[in-house]
Order: structure tokens, then sequence, then C-alpha cells
């Protein structure tokens, strides 16, 4: 008889905890959120998953959630290329059929540091370069090369073709059909070297060193990156991909 009520009192005493600890949590929770969002939060923006991305802000753990926010959102993209200084003038979104088009269009003529040839291609992809040009390229070049790079040389970003593979053209639509990816063939630098991956890859030089240096950062910031050591029909390129399934090779 006196088991009865015990058992009572403990299934009280329990739920009254797990009561407590559920106010505990929402109080936390919204206390967490009103931090992060109020305007003068003493969180750093580079910390805060509610603030924008900013190109040259340190990189943390919040990054890649503010990368993938502008990437999704073509006002949030072309706001933080704005913001970073980066010249990419807008034109109107190009629509061909269900395979070929460009979301987000533009013609990308200047980074943050270094030139490009003028290039049609995508907001995501540029926001994406961007990132990889600031966070990987200039940093290696200052410390391998002890230079910074003025321009990068590219083969293209938009092309409405298939997939190429060594047997052959395959049956799927390449990323470039949506200016989706972007081939770099090589680069400039400050003090007048020219490097190009077909030159400069192989061997044990500071050359080769930064351009595997930049071939392995850059699967940071794109989800796809083949580069010379994948087959020979990347002998000359960097393929740097925005969507896909995480390959680097």
């Amino acid at each position: 008889m006196n088991e009865r009520p015990r058992r009572r009192r403990i299934l009280i005493l329990a739920a009254s905890f797990v009561f407590r600890l559920a106010v505990v949590a929402i109080l936390l929770g919204g206390g967490g959120w009103w931090l992060l969002a109020h305007p003068e939060t003493p969180v750093p923006a580079h910390w805060n998953p509610l603030r924008p991305l900013s190109v040259t802000a340190p990189v943390t753990p919040i990054t890649k959630y503010q990368l993938n926010r502008a990437l999704a959102d073509e006002a949030q993209c072309r706001a933080s290329l704005l913001d970073a200084g980066v010249v990419f003038d807008a034109m109107e979104d190009l629509v061909v059929d269900e395979n070929c088009g460009i979301s987000g269009r533009g013609v990308l003529s200047n980074l943050m540091t270094s030139r490009i040839a003028p290039v049609e291609t995508s907001c995501t992809t540029t926001l994406r370069l961007t990132m990889w040009e600031h966070h990987v390229v200039q940093p290696a070049a200052r410390e391998i090369l002890d230079t910074e790079i003025t321009r990068l040389r590219h083969l293209g970003s938009y092309n409405c073709r298939r997939m190429r593979t060594a047997q052959g053209e395959n049956s799927g639509w390449s990323s470039h059909a949506r200016a989706d990816a972007i081939d770099i063939i090589g680069v400039d630098t400050a003090d007048g070297r020219s490097l190009t991956l077909l030159q400069d890859w192989p061997g044990d030089t500071p050359e080769s060193a930064f351009l595997r240096r930049i071939w392995k950062g850059g699967c940071s910031w794109f989800r796809v990156v083949l580069g010379p050591d994948f087959n020979r029909l990347h002998a000359d390129h960097f393929h740097l991909q925005g969507p896909g399934w995480g390959y680097c090779r």
C-alpha cells in the first residue's frame, strides 16, 4: 500500500524537474537570441550567425553558416561582394532551358586584390571565388612566394555543355552549364612572375608548393575541386565547382 504513493511522489518530482529544465532552456534560448539579435550585441559579427557574411572577417566555425545563407539569397550574395569591393556587374538572369542558364548573373572583372579577365558567371560562384582568393590564394602567395597575386587567369565559367570525361562526353550536364563552376589556369604575381598549372604544378619548387596549397585550400570554399592529379583533362586548370558531393582531387 505504501509503494504506490511513493512511486507517485517520485513521478511528480521527476515531472517537476523536467519542467524546470525546460523553462531554463527556454529562458536561456530566448536570452541567447536576444543577445545575438540586439543591435549593440557584444558578440563579434564573425561569431554571430544572425549577422551577414563579411568576406574580410576572420574565418570561424560560423563563417560557413553565414556563407551558406549568402549563397541561398542573391541579395545577400551581392551585398557581400559589394562590401568587399568586388566588381561584379549585374545582368538579367539567363534562361536557356532546364539544363542551361545563369541565376544571379553578372560579369566579374575584379576580385578584392587580384584582377580577372571579365567573365560571365553567377553570384554564388563569384562569392566562393572571392572567399578563396582572400583567405587562401593571397595568404599562400605571401607565405610561400613572398609576393601577392595580381591576376587570376581562367578558361571561363558559363558553357552550355555536357560533362567531359577521359572516356569522352558524359550524358550528364556540366556544372558550367549553369555557371556553377570556374576553371583557373594560372596566376600573375606582383613581382612579375606568371605561373601556370601546366608548367609549374610538377616538381619541388615554391611555385609548385603554392599551386598545391591553393588547390587544397579551394576545397574549403568549393564542393568539388579538380586539378592536374585528377585526370589529363585537368592537366592545365583547377575546376572549382560550387554544388556537388564534396570531392577534392
